[in-house]
């Protein structure tokens, strides 16, 4: 019997005892920290998804091409059965054309010592939920999931191929600190209106979550602007115009002023024009500024030699205020990480990057976009219910290998149809989004066991396909603001990719051994 199978009804819910211990992560696979070091900035209540009926034989499937019309496939050797599509009119699925979800309160007390007690109740399994902006509405149940999943072996080998080697992640490190110090230390030392700037460690490479080469940085450098404040724009909640409160004689960033309002675009060009004179001063160094992409908070560096190296650099302003009201029912961790941990980063400041809203067809150039990428940063650090999860001494889970993974199969797929533009507006922090709240949905340890790698990065395809079929992606900290909605994503773009992951899955991710 397919061992998997007896896996086929498997819940989120807490396990009846604890995994056993499992040896934490070898230091000699963690990249190494540089001193100055680059870095990545970047409501959903996920679906449970969990297994329904038990699958097909092979000979009732038949297997189809990515983007083709009919519903059925033949499953290959080694590839994963047909999971029954979820269509708005179906009788169950209702909820799932755009409707929203809260999360599943968590029955049962919280587990001690990893063991159920004998006299306790196991809870029931969570129904799955659809992420939207709208009121609370279950919805429909995923009857016809297949249980089978990758083999956690083509897994692990995938993961085993993404992890950078330290003497090239070293070797990188220093080729892109060198170059970040020097243009810090300009902007630092010589009169201008960023004199005050400091690097802002946050990102993959500090969240250990960077995939593939570590041919590609982003670099933030944040400024503090004391008593500013905010103007949202037309109730975006992720959006602002920033306004100082006084503004007395002397102030450096002034003449970035639009009227009364500090101009994001002035700013980011004055920034661009000193760093595109400083990189002619740094020596024994083959650098260029590519083109600005429109609507882009960064300032691209290309390090052409010893290897083509990508750094984005990114000015943000450092707030020390309350954190915006859109945030106020972001950021759901209670039963994750807990009220105190939430409280803590709320305490934190918050960051503001010149990027630009949507306009109709073009962009009001003079709005600043809110950040939490430190916030996420300490999130992944301490990712565990456990505070060893995954240090010496303490258990591993799976958590970040499924958010690798998520990257990876959007990586992969935007490589393969490089040539169209369906893809151009996906990015990884779509990815991590959901990933923060399957892990909202199933804030235990024992949920995230390592033996389980397949079963749980099943649960992440499912939960972001169900974001990309509903068009329902909310910001994990500002619930008002929808990732996926049709100003930001349109619906064509969410259909092809959604029809290319469900044909991934469908045959056991070809797209993972392309490239």
């Amino acid at each position: 019997m397919d061992p998997r199978r007896g896996r086929a009804t498997r819940t989120a819910s807490k396990a009846g005892a604890s995994a056993p211990g499992v040896s934490a992560r070898s230091s000699r696979g963690a990249p190494p920290e540089p001193t100055e070091s680059p870095a990545d900035p970047s409501t959903a209540q996920p679906g449970a998804g969990r297994r329904g009926s038990a699958r097909k034989s092979g000979s009732q499937q038949q297997k189809s091409a990515p983007g083709s019309g009919d519903g059925t496939r033949v499953r290959a050797p080694g590839a994963r059965a047909k999971k029954a599509p979820l269509r708005a009119e179906d009788p169950g699925g209702a909820a799932l054309a755009g409707e929203q979800a809260v999360p599943a309160e968590r029955a049962g007390s919280r587990r001690q010592g990893g063991a159920r007690g004998s006299g306790e109740q196991r809870p029931p399994p969570r129904s799955p939920k659809v992420p939207s902006a709208d009121a609370p509405v279950p919805a429909a149940s995923l009857a016809c999931r297949d249980a089978a999943a990758p083999r956690g072996c083509k897994l692990r080998a995938v993961l085993d191929k993404l992890r950078l080697s330290r003497p090239d992640t070293s070797a990188a490190a220093e080729v892109v600190n060198r170059v970040v110090d020097h243009l810090l230390r300009r902007l630092q030392t010589c009169e201008s209106e960023f004199k005050g700037v400091a690097l802002l460690r946050t990102g993959s490479y500090y969240e250990h979550v960077k995939i593939s080469a570590p041919n590609e940085f982003d670099v933030m450098f944040k400024l503090e602007v004391p008593r500013i404040a905010l103007e949202e724009y037309h109730n975006s909640g992720a959006y602002y115009f920033v306004k100082f409160k006084r503004n007395p004689k002397g102030n450096p960033l002034s003449q970035f002023l639009e009227g009364e309002i500090l101009s994001a675009s002035k700013m980011l060009l004055k920034f661009r024009k000193i760093i595109k004179e400083e990189i002619k001063n740094i020596e024994d160094a083959d650098i260029i500024v590519e083109r600005k992409k429109r609507g882009s908070p960064a300032v691209t560096l290309l390090i052409r030699k010893p290897e083509a190296i990508s750094v984005d650099i990114i000015l943000a302003l450092e707030s020390k205020s309350s954190w915006p009201a859109s945030t106020q029912e972001g950021m759901p961790i209670n039963n994750w990480l807990g009220a105190k941990v939430k409280t803590k980063l709320r305490r934190q400041p918050f960051y503001l990057v010149p990027k630009h809203a949507k306009e109709g067809n073009g962009f009001q150039e003079e709005t600043w976009r809110i950040s939490f990428s430190h916030i996420e940063k300490d999130i992944l650090s301490n990712h565990g219910e456990d505070k060893k999860c995954c240090e010496k001494g303490g258990m591993k889970c799976c958590r970040k290998d499924c958010l690798k993974l998520m990257k990876y199969l959007l990586e992969q797929l935007k490589k393969k149809f490089e040539n169209r533009k369906e893809l151009d507006k996906f990015c990884s922090y779509h990815v991590k989004t959901a990933f923060f709240h399957i892990c909202t949905r199933d804030p235990d340890d024992s949920q995230w066991c390592s033996k389980d790698l397949e079963l749980r990065f099943d649960d992440c395809v499912t939960y972001f396909l169900q974001c990309l079929r509903t068009e329902q992606l909310v910001h994990y900290f500002i619930p008002g603001f929808n990732l996926f909605s049709q100003d930001q994503i349109d619906k064509t773009s969410k259909e092809f990719l959604s029809k290319q992951i469900e044909y991934e899955r469908n045959n056991g991710f070809p797209v993972f051994d392309e490239f």
